[in-house]
């Protein structure tokens, strides 16, 4: 069994979430500048609150992609 470092458990937040998401894109040089909690889901003390991942220009949208199908065919770390 893998153990399970700090970087790479469960969030337990919404806010730990987005900040591990937020480090795993920066690692593969990728920025979404409208990363952030939502505020509606994120405001009701809903325990599920929604990351909203906003918008990206084409050349985020295309190294984004790459990026996952680089960590789908075992490229990734």
């Amino acid at each position: 069994m893998t153990e399970m470092t700090e970087s790479h458990r469960p969030a337990r937040t919404a806010e730990e979430a987005v900040e591990q998401l937020r480090v795993a894109l920066h690692d593969v040089g990728i920025v979404l500048p409208s990363l952030g909690i939502d505020p509606v889901t994120g405001a009701s003390g809903h325990p599920y609150a929604l990351v909203s991942l906003g918008r990206c220009n084409l050349g985020v949208a295309s190294r984004l992609a790459a990026a996952l199908r680089t960590a789908a065919s075992g490229g990734g770390a």
